[in-house]
């Protein structure tokens, strides 16, 4: 069988959600966010699961979120390791925090054949968007981005980060990562990149939620945006982060064709402790409309 791979990034602690929100029960079972991505994963056709996570996390998601799905669907797990750098370089004084979404993919590369998925594990992406990755990636030589109205992904708590989607007719020509608000009838976006100046967008503008389908290049790209960073950027490493909007936004340049496919799915994130009632009303509305069962692995 085809191996269709889903890499699940889970190594970050959610600092402003106040925990390790991936193993916060929402479900009415005791489920977690990860076990609906998961549930949906396997019902379009995702036969095996690359969880990324801190070492020193591997008792605690292998006890919890492994033990329910082993049975059902091949897991394995891949470290997201601060001391993962090019060979012949060292860590710079004073680094302590992981280099970013894309070296989490990155650390997942001994477990990658063919073309693969990658979500965190603290969003919920709803269950349409797994059929709109899963068929992306069939047979294809592009990225893909299944797309969501901006405007639908905020919060009424406060500021959240977003990939912001710049495209012409499908094609992605740029990805901003930034922090957005609502500010009327529109969006305001801050990138993350200070060199660049704040803008403000549609509410139906697409936005890239760390839901991507890559072919293997992805891990090309990385390595040696990391060898780059390492042989001439000495002097910013302790501040260096690899984004995953920003390599693709590299990978644009070089020719990489990426298309984003609007969904019909309903994005949920967990970013503040407020937003977690909102989130389990709405999947006892999904349950009532058949989309989950009550109890997911029952």
């Amino acid at each position: 069988m085809k191996e269709k791979t889903l890499v699940i990034l889970a190594a970050g602690m959610g600092s402003r959600f106040g925990g390790m929100k991936q193993i916060e029960p929402v479900g009415p079972n005791g489920e977690f966010i990860i076990d609906y991505s998961i549930y949906s994963a396997i019902r379009y056709g995702f036969n095996k699961l690359v969880f990324v996570i801190k070492e020193e996390n591997y008792d605690v998601f292998k006890e919890t979120i492994g033990s329910r799905v082993e049975d059902k669907i091949k897991v394995e797990y891949a470290f997201q390791r601060l001391a993962d750098i090019p060979e012949g370089f060292s860590i710079p004084d004073g680094r302590v925090k992981p280099w970013g979404t894309a070296h989490a993919v990155y650390a997942a590369r001994e477990y990658i054949n063919g073309n693969f998925g990658v979500i965190t594990a603290d969003d919920f992406y709803g269950d349409d968007a797994f059929k709109v990755l899963s068929e992306g990636l069939d047979n294809t030589d592009s990225y893909i981005i299944p797309g969501y109205a901006l405007g639908d992904t905020l919060s009424v708590n406060g500021a959240v980060k977003r990939g912001v989607i710049v495209h012409e007719d499908g094609i992605v020509k740029s990805i901003i990562e930034s922090s957005c608000e609502k500010d009327g009838d529109k969006v305001k976006c801050r990138p993350l990149d200070v060199t660049k100046e704040e803008f403000s967008v549609e509410l139906d503008n697409p936005v890239s939620l760390l839901m991507n389908g890559f072919t293997p290049d992805i891990l090309d790209s990385i390595g040696n945006d990391m060898e780059n960073a390492f042989s001439h950027n000495q002097s910013n490493l302790l501040d260096y982060e690899m984004l995953l909007p920003d390599i693709m936004d590299e990978d644009i340049a070089k020719g990489k064709v990426i298309k984003v496919v609007n969904t019909s799915a309903h994005w949920m994130g967990m970013t503040y402790k407020e937003d977690k009632e909102e989130l389990q009303n709405f999947i006892l509305s999904e349950i009532d409309k058949g989309v989950y069962p009550n109890n997911l692995w029952n």
